[in-house]
């Protein structure tokens, strides 16, 4: 298994929290992925890729940015599926906070990050449930995912790309699931892809919580 950790290298605030996500679990070999950002102009990258961009167009965040994060995610699914081998990705504000299994069985993709927005319903197992918390993946910040997933989830993106988190729901993918207790949560003092009204709904948003323009 490989580990990312999704990093915008010319942003020091990203960079010092990926190296904090890398610290936090010495027993994976963590690398920082280059993050694709507005700068690399995202559209264009989507269009060459056939993803759809008007699903980016919405309340909570930015448009480019918001495009540009699915897109540093979809780059790593890509990756799994040519390296054949399972992928265990994080944003760069994530933490392991628990006990993270070197192996967890699941069908394909499988968040490990605790809700970090939101309202949330708690799973009532131990272990890999269904996907529980919320319809979609209760934030993008901790997951694995294996070649077959990452598959799926790339021929899906051709005509349902949107914002990573919403995208990765139970209708258009009903096997996706996560692991309880959360063992990784989003600490998260800054946001590189959300607007104002975004980050009200987020779990540490308080009066110093900043918006980076990236």
């Amino acid at each position: 298994m490989k580990s990312y950790v999704i990093t915008i290298k010319h942003n020091e605030k990203s960079v010092q929290a990926a190296q904090r996500c890398i610290n936090s679990m010495p027993e994976f070999d963590v690398q920082m992925f280059d993050a694709i950002t507005p700068k690399d102009d995202p559209v264009k990258i989507a269009n060459e890729y056939g993803f759809p961009i008007e699903g980016f167009v919405e309340k909570f965040s930015r448009y480019e940015n918001c495009l540009a994060a699915f897109l540093s995610h979809s780059t790593l699914w890509r990756m799994c599926v040519e390296d054949d081998e399972e992928y265990q990705i994080f944003e760069h504000d994530a933490v392991c906070t628990g006990t993270l299994p070197r192996y967890i069985s699941h069908q394909g993709c499988i968040s490990i990050g605790a809700p970090s927005y939101g309202k949330f319903t708690t799973p009532s197992m131990l272990g890999v449930n269904r996907l529980t918390s919320k319809r979609y993946f209760p934030g993008a910040h901790a997951y694995r995912v294996r070649p077959k997933g990452a598959r799926n989830l790339l021929e899906a993106a051709h005509t349902h790309a949107k914002p990573t988190d919403v995208f990765l729901n139970v209708t258009l993918f009903p096997w996706l699931e996560e692991y309880y207790p959360w063992p990784v949560e989003a600490k998260d003092s800054f946001t590189t892809i959300q607007n104002t009204n975004g980050c009200w709904a987020k779990h540490n948003f308080n009066q110093r919580y900043g918006i980076e323009d990236v």
